[in-house]
């Protein structure tokens, strides 16, 4: 019998003249003797059964997008494109809450500033008045106040970001969400939500009293020389803030949708990221730039407005009306702030609950749970991914069945 060559070659050379290789006496493939005529080269092989040859090779099978975006591990332009998506599909729901969050500092910003303007004559007198213990007592008030501020305006955020991510996971499946219904859905999470921003705002004033400290330290050791020192030791203690800001970014999208406990959700977002940091990083760097750059042009003429009026429309108005049109631009600044503000909100709460989506379709294969959710049509006013288990553990399994034809009918991108 004739054996196969060998070497790293295919098994059979055509030769120039010869028909189709033989094996055992008969040719290796086609239809037996008389019974028709073998293949050519480069045809496709014989089917004895009629029709198309048994085999063809896969083919491409574009992902269902039954909403905003489709149903696999996402690209940068699709995350950008679902959010404003979600923004345009439930705008009532998003820049409404994203309007709350920014209202209470914008309008304590707003209220301070006209009230100095308005008296800054008599506030120049209080001031000279004070000697240097009463200097220190209002720099301390004046940074208890800002203080004070700051972590409001976290707790808000955080328990108004957790709200957000209702939205964006019902559109996802082409559910629209109303302002109630938001708050509904997300209201059982408030208290795990506020736990988290307790524990965010923890973190941060442990860190600042860490730096704050070891800096009176170096300095009052060191002299001069300290404050070279500290150099290296700011930036990285900012390059530590980042790293841990990333890794966390997602915990309130996991306390929602996967109704975890404040430190579950913590620790859930740092097995998420895990392996994507440098992604989630580039996403939301490029994200931060973009809603900075859009404030800015939008809110740098509307800056420019009182100093146009005093100059240009009236120069003569004298202070009274000076006075009260800088109050005004002072209020319509604040106004077109919170507006912006708002609008630039909505947009990263978007891209933070997008991301966290395309986490859970790279580890846990929510893609597919989606998509027999999608099919079966179950539970049609709920959070889509609440109560989906996560197969394997958090952040390390995979979907339970990965072998279906629903999942083969894509390329896998992970």
């Amino acid at each position: 019998m004739q054996q196969p060559p060998r070497g790293g070659g295919p098994p059979w050379q055509p030769q120039p003249g010869s028909g189709p290789p033989q094996w055992g006496g008969q040719p290796a493939w086609g239809p037996p003797p008389g019974q028709g005529h073998p293949p050519q080269w480069g045809q496709p092989p014989y089917n004895p059964h009629g029709g198309p040859p048994p085999y063809r090779p896969p083919q491409y099978v574009a992902p269902p997008k039954p909403g905003i975006i489709p149903l696999r591990p996402l690209m940068f332009g699709e995350i950008i494109d679902g959010s404003f998506q979600t923004i345009r599909r439930n705008a009532k729901a998003m820049l409404g809450a994203a309007l709350l969050a920014q209202s209470l500092v914008v309008v304590l910003t707003a209220v301070l500033t006209a009230s100095s303007v308005a008296s800054a004559a008599s506030l120049e007198s209080w001031i000279e008045s004070l000697n240097d213990q009463d200097m220190v007592s209002v720099g301390f008030a004046f940074l208890a106040t800002v203080l004070l501020v700051g972590v409001l305006t976290v707790f808000l955020s955080a328990v108004l970001q957790g709200a957000m991510v209702v939205p964006v996971a019902r559109s996802v499946l082409n559910r629209t969400t109303g302002v109630r219904q938001m708050w509904m859905l997300a209201r059982s999470r408030a208290g795990a939500l506020i736990r988290l921003a307790c524990l965010m705002v923890l973190g941060w004033l442990l860190g600042m009293a860490l730096f704050v400290g070891l800096a009176v330290f170096v300095v009052a050791a060191a002299g001069g020389i300290g404050a070279l020192i500290l150099l290296p030791v700011g930036f990285g203690g900012v390059a530590l803030s980042v790293w841990i800001y990333i890794k966390i970014l997602v915990a309130p999208a996991a306390v929602v949708i996967e109704e975890l406990g404040a430190v579950d959700g913590l620790r859930r977002s740092w097995q998420l990221t895990r392996g994507n940091w440098w992604r989630v990083l580039g996403i939301t760097l490029v994200v931060a730039i973009m809603v900075g750059i859009i404030a800015q042009v939008v809110t740098i003429p509307v800056s420019l407005l009182p100093a146009f009026y005093t100059s240009v429309v009236s120069p003569h108005g004298g202070a009274d009306q000076a006075i009260a049109a800088a109050v005004a631009m002072a209020v319509v600044t604040a106004i077109v702030t919170a507006l912006v503000g708002a609008v630039g909100y909505a947009f990263q709460t978007a891209v933070m609950a997008l991301l966290y989506l395309d986490l859970r379709m790279r580890k846990d294969g929510l893609d597919i749970a989606l998509l027999r959710l999608l099919e079966s049509g179950a539970d049609p006013d709920g959070v889509p991914g609440r109560g989906i288990p996560v197969h394997g553990g958090p952040g390390q399994g995979s979907p339970a069945n990965t072998s279906g034809p629903l999942y083969r009918a894509w390329p896998d991108v992970r």
